[in-house]
């Protein structure tokens, strides 16, 4: 089955659509005008490789921040669980992104399929919903990157020097962010192996030390939320490079390879260094903290690696972040092109042609949240996810029985739609499951950010009406003849791009 998936993914283009036009809801829609939100002449636009580096930097960065899952659970579990968790909760988000990131290729991904499903309501808060929980996810990077140099410099633990490093730090990776999508990208690259290459040196240190009865230990008081949550938080943002599709080069053929490959990468990146170091040394549960892989690659090879694997936790935060920024602009440039928020969000930079105003947005957000303490508002980070992936599983099966025939470069192999609904099911179960264990606090400012939303929503809807803000003009398309059609493919390139 996965060789033959395997198969299908790397000929995504085979139900390609005719080379000048596309058709939606019967609509045939030809190339959009260049200018505004839309998406990237072809010299501009990310290949496969960059994409691959930045689906994994989106997901995991390295397997930085696994080590609860053996102090929760021990080896036995965090092994298994890293194992069996991708195939039923990476594997099917990744199938879904997928698909409709091929047959919507504009940016905003998950908006303009709540949007196209339900109405611009569940765009407008599927955006809320993501965009929070990705803006308090990436708030964390700056200061925890800052805690990491402060262990190799002990003056930045604090005070000015900390404040100084985090803004330092904010203001580099958005000037970054800034110079355009492809140098982003190959920067992830380029950070990706300086992470990911201590790992493989560890790996390979440990083999012959490895004892393979030390993988079957397990911890003697389990902690199960804790299990789960980390579980939950290394391999979920699947997709959050579907906010970028407009910008990417073939999208119909490149975003199935890409998060077919950025899977397997990130899989292989959790397993072979929890292999490696649960094999290699003898070590209790309770001593697995956050960043102990580095204490362990000492213990296998000496200081020399698990300094490399600290630096390599900087470099991998560093790529967190930059991801992270990318993903948020574009969503709030795809939200203005939709006329979800002003057409401001969906202005280019005049030489690099980056959504400016929304990356600007985004890291004042998060730098202002870097210096707060916001462990509950990180698991409504959570929880605010989990509703997003639930809105979008069911727009997923909702445009499946709605728009049978809308063009899908790449679809996912199931046929019916009780198969399509049955691929959902076990992955929002575990969605429902996380939302279960969350506290009543978690409860309280997940509502409080949802009512914040539906308000947004409706002012956006009066500014409109009464043209005090300026909105991109594809939003008053909607309702005419075929406009509701070519506001979904407008961002995309010409059909010829698609695939």
């Amino acid at each position: 089955m996965a060789a033959e998936e395997a198969h299908r993914l790397a000929d995504a283009s085979a139900t390609a659509p005719p080379k000048n036009a596309a058709a939606v809801d019967g609509v045939a829609v030809a190339a959009p005008a260049a200018g505004g939100g839309h998406g990237r002449a072809p010299g501009n636009k990310l290949s496969m490789v960059p994409l691959i580096f930045l689906i994994f930097f989106e997901v995991a960065g390295g397997p930085y921040g696994a080590e609860p899952a053996v102090q929760s659970a021990g080896p036995l579990f965090a092994l298994l669980g890293f194992l069996v968790f991708p195939f039923i909760w990476a594997v099917p988000e990744s199938l879904v992104t997928a698909e409709l990131a091929t047959a919507m290729p504009g940016n905003g991904g998950f908006v303009l399929w709540a949007d196209r499903a339900f109405g611009p309501f569940a765009g407008s808060l599927m955006g809320t919903w993501k965009y929070v929980s990705g803006a308090i996810n990436g708030a964390a990077f700056p200061a925890l990157c800052a805690d990491y140099v402060a262990r190799v410099a002990p003056a930045v633990s604090g005070g000015g020097a900390r404040v100084a490093a985090i803004v330092a730090f904010n203001v580099a990776i958005s000037v970054l962010n800034y110079t355009g999508l492809s140098i982003v990208g190959w920067t992830a690259v380029a950070l990706g192996v300086a992470s990911l290459s201590p790992f493989a040196l560890m790996f390979g240190a440990a083999l012959p030390k490895i004892r393979p009865r030390r993988w079957r230990a397990t911890a003697a008081d389990k902690d199960w939320k804790l299990f789960f949550n980390t579980l939950f938080w290394n391999l979920n943002y699947w997709d959050s490079a579907s906010t970028m599709a407009g910008e990417v080069e073939r999208p119909g053929r490149t975003f199935p390879r890409a998060l077919l490959s950025a899977v397997a990468m990130t899989t292989l990146g959790y397993l072979l260094p929890l292999l490696a170091a649960t094999g290699a040394i003898d070590a209790a549960p309770e001593d697995w903290g956050n960043g102990f892989f580095a204490d362990a690659a000492g213990m296998i090879a000496g200081g020399w690696l698990k300094y490399w694997i600290e630096v390599g936790a900087v470099l991998s935060t560093i790529g967190l972040y930059s991801a992270t920024l990318s993903s948020a602009a574009f969503q709030l440039l795809g939200m203005a092109d939709l006329g979800l928020l002003p057409r401001a969000f969906a202005l280019r930079a005049p030489v690099f042609d980056t959504p400016w105003v929304g990356i600007l947005a985004t890291a004042a957000i998060t730098l202002a949240m870097s210096f707060t303490s916001f462990d509950t508002i990180v698991a409504s980070a959570n929880f605010l996810y989990s509703l997003g992936m639930l809105l979008e599983f069911a727009a997923f099966v909702r445009l499946r029985a709605r728009l049978p025939a809308m063009p899908r470069p790449y679809a996912v192999p199931l046929r019916g739609l009780p198969a399509a609904a049955a691929l959902c099911t076990v992955p929002s179960a575990f969605l429902v499951f996380v939302m279960a264990i969350a506290g009543w606090k978690v409860y309280a400012i997940s509502a409080v950010f949802t009512a914040a939303g539906v308000a947004v929503y409706y002012l956006m809807d009066l500014c409109k009406a009464r043209g005090w803000l300026t909105f991109s003009a594809a939003a008053a398309d909607r309702g005419g003849s075929g406009g509701d059609a070519m506001m979904y493919r407008r961002q995309g390139s010409t059909a010829s791009e698609v695939v």
